[in-house]
């Protein structure tokens, strides 16, 4: 199973990671990437089992990844992991496709709950 993490910040990639190996998932390969047109380039190359993608990003956002990905026909499990968890983003999020939003912080515990069914 492999796992793509994508964040503009390093720092918050390793903390995501970190807290999948925490949750259980440390037998997964992941894969980073840095920024939402990154991230779709690596869905492409990669063909990840999930992507975990941040919101707000630069050169493109997670919600516009989500929706690129979607446009062209790739239906790989897609999660939210962001600062901002209002019902607005979460209905938006749940409107281009994605299966959850985990606002941070965060624990290995809501990770968990989150992936439950979608990472065997």
């Amino acid at each position: 199973m492999k796992i793509l993490v994508a964040d503009d910040s390093r720092v918050m990639r390793q903390i995501v990671i970190r807290t999948l190996r925490q949750a259980g998932y440390d037998d997964h390969d992941i894969v980073e990437a840095e920024d939402g047109r990154d991230a779709y380039d690596k869905v492409r190359s990669e063909s990840p089992d999930l992507v975990l993608s941040d919101w707000n990003m630069p050169n493109m956002t997670g919600l516009e990844c989500l929706q690129a990905l979607r446009g062209s026909g790739s239906s790989v499990p897609f999660g939210f992991v962001t600062s901002e968890g209002s019902a607005e983003m979460r209905e938006k999020a749940a409107d281009a496709g994605a299966l959850f939003l985990i606002a941070k912080p965060f624990t290995a515990d809501t990770f968990a709950e989150h992936l439950e069914g979608v990472l065997a």
